[in-house]
């Protein structure tokens, strides 16, 4: 890390008066729980920004969605979240969200309009707003960055102009309703990519003119930028070092951290810190959230399920979503004074009424509540056009799908204060078994409890009764036995695989030292041993692999002491490039007694597995055996290697 420099520093001084002045102080709020377990967060300032962004509010309360306070009371929105810590709403701006016809693109149709009405009402509950703009008609994020309509075929001048005088007026608007305008947002998520642009100077170009604009139209506001995948440090840091090189006005380094997906707490502070002692800037969280059940309220699915296709850091409970949001706040506050606020993203997003699916497609439809209607086809005709319908986020929010605020929402308050509660259960941790076929199956006599403050304990579980025996005898598989602890359900997975020769083959133990690293020239950046079951085929460790320049190493195990006989052998390898460079040359290989055998694989992208094998090497009594992979590829290629399996052929 890099110490600041005199003139950093007096830009931080001067981003912190702006900070005081700009945003309101924490409302006054009394806070308790009996259930809740919150440990006070120390040095957290009076003035740090506890935010939620409900830009769908508007097309709820239009499809009858009402909320409810602690009592069971109707009540505003804004006023219940006000109560119950938050400080700032974010709202997310399209341009035009309608086709031709008027008709609204959905999940919340955020004109300019829509978030005046949100701003003022903000205002009148208390509460200062960021302004979220996406520079698009819908939807964006690292995989859509699409232009404006109005703005399609524009060359940078005349779209830096139109950008411009779109944000003056935007604001004018907002601060004629009535919002207290604390922060504006320059894109949203915009990892190389804005607004139709791909190059970094039209990027640019693009954020000089909003930043210009919010300093003429609101100058006691924060200017924020946004970029999401902090895990991928290496590109973060790139991003903030491109805007300091074109010299960018802006006082806020923003990132998302959602924890299925974005690494550990850990790396985001020191991320943010990074970026903050390197470059004199604010930093923050624009969007985080968590589940806390499973459950689908409106039929539509959900982006976190029960499919575990993601990291399940903390129980999908109440208790389990409030310490990932106590979590969050904790690390922006770790980085120091420069870490101001976390916004939780769309909490109150709940299922519209209807008995049917039909009735709950039509208000969707007519009032854009959910996440994409029919009629952004014709803006987004291979997203939101194929697959458009209702919320998939009801399980993220912090009310029950009827309204009524969880005990969760109370954490942005309780976080100042703490409460201290009787721990108790809060869920079972599932089981996960790799058995070899032909040997004996033992369940576990216990299983981890996770209790309300985050703690584990062995507590004692009882098993349905299962036919191991067939388990073992049959195929390859991944059976499931169900299971009572406390009270509660729990599962145990049984993988039971083919006997393989390769020792430690999917990296779970902690012991590697039988895998030998050769990172051939240094030509690869970054290679190590990575805990992400998002990035694994077993379990929850791979191999880990950047090159900024290229990527080029073997990993191998050489083994001794196998019968003879017909063996095969196999790995999985995924990954892609972040630059244009996409030359390879990935293979696995077996060198028995010298003679080698390879079999090809290739990345393409993220969690896309290539799954190479030799399918038969004939190996003689006792010889010299070794396994592994070779991975050489272009600029900027990353990936993981998982599961190495030597396997006898029957």
């Amino acid at each position: 890390m890099k110490k600041l420099r005199s003139c950093a520093i007096a830009s931080m001084l001067a981003a912190t008066m702006l900070f005081a002045c700009s945003c309101s102080s924490n409302p006054t709020v009394e806070q308790s729980s009996d259930t809740l377990y919150v440990e006070k967060i120390e040095n957290l300032s009076d003035d740090f920004i506890m935010g939620c962004d409900i830009s769908i509010v508007k097309s709820l309360e239009e499809s009858g969605v009402k909320f409810y306070d602690y009592d069971g009371n109707e009540g505003d929105l804004f006023e219940i979240l006000h109560d119950s810590g938050v400080n700032y709403i974010r709202v997310r701006v399209w341009n035009d969200p309608k086709d031709a016809d008027g008709n609204g693109y959905g999940g919340g149709n955020c004109d300019i309009e829509t978030a005046c009405e949100i701003g003022k009402r903000a205002a009148d509950a208390g509460m200062k707003l960021l302004v979220d703009f996406h520079y698009s008609d819908f939807w964006a994020d690292p995989s859509k960055q699409d232009a404006p309509k109005a703005w399609e075929g524009m060359d940078i001048e005349t779209k830096k102009q139109a950008l411009y005088d779109y944000t003056c007026e935007s604001l004018k608007k907002l601060k004629k309703a009535g919002a207290d305008i604390g922060m504006v947002q320059l894109g949203n998520e915009t990892n190389g990519k804005m607004c139709g642009e791909k190059v970094w100077m039209n990027i640019y170009y693009l954020m000089d003119a909003g930043s210009r604009a919010v300093r003429e139209t609101v100058p006691d506001a924060m200017i924020a930028v946004h970029f999401t995948n902090p895990e991928s440090s290496d590109n973060m840091l790139n991003y903030a070092s491109k805007l300091d090189y074109y010299k960018l006005d802006y006082d806020v380094f923003a990132t998302s951290y959602y924890p299925y997906w974005h690494g550990t707490l850990e790396n985001l502070t020191n991320v943010l810190s990074t970026v903050s002692e390197t470059y004199g800037k604010k930093v923050m969280v624009a969007e985080t959230s968590y589940a806390y059940t499973i459950a689908d309220g409106d039929g539509q699915g959900n982006t976190i399920g029960d499919v575990v296709n993601y990291e399940k850091r903390y129980p999908t409970t109440v208790q389990g979503q409030s310490r990932a949001l106590a979590d969050v706040i904790q690390a922006v506050v770790n980085v120091g004074e420069s870490g101001i606020g976390v916004f939780y993203w769309e909490p109150a997003w709940l299922p519209v009424p209807g008995e049917e699916w039909e009735d709950r497609f039509a208000l969707w439809e007519e009032h854009g509540s959910g996440w994409a209607s029919s009629y952004s086809a014709s803006y987004d005709p291979d997203d939101a056009g194929l697959y458009y319908g209702g919320c998939a986020w009801e399980n993220q929010a912090m009310f029950d799908f009827e309204g009524k605020p969880l005990e969760s929402l109370k954490t942005f308050a309780l976080v100042r204060t703490g409460n201290v509660v009787e721990t108790v259960p809060d869920a079972i941790r599932d089981t996960d078994l790799i058995v070899r076929l032909g040997e004996t199956i033992k369940l576990p006599d216990t299983v981890a409890a996770v209790y309300t403050d985050g703690s584990e304990q062995e507590i004692s579980v009882e098993w349905e009764s299962a036919d191991l025996e067939a388990m073992t005898n049959g195929e390859p598989s991944v059976y499931t036995v169900n299971g009572t602890a406390d009270g509660m359900a729990t599962v145990c997975r049984i993988s039971m695989v083919e006997a393989n020769y390769c020792d430690n083959y999917s990296f779970e133990d902690s012991d590697v030292s039988m895998w030998v690293i050769e990172n051939i020239d240094e030509k690869t950046t970054q290679i190590d041993w990575q805990q992400k079951a998002l990035d694994a085929v077993t379990g929850e460790y791979s191999l880990h692999f950047w090159g900024e320049t290229g990527t080029e190493f073997n990993l191998s195990q050489q083994i001794s002491g196998l019968a003879a006989g017909k063996y095969s052998f196999a790995a999985s390898v995924q990954g892609g490039f972040s630059g244009s460079d996409t030359s390879q040359n990935i293979y696995i290989y077996c060198i028995v007694n010298g003679e080698e055998y390879t079999a090809p694989a290739e990345i393409s992208e993220w969690v896309v597995w290539s799954n190479p094998k030799i399918a038969e090497i004939d190996i003689p009594e006792n010889a010299e055996v070794t396994v592994g992979i070779h991975v050489e590829a272009g600029a900027q290629s990353w990936g993981t290697v998982d599961d190495f399996l030597l396997n006898p052929v029957k």
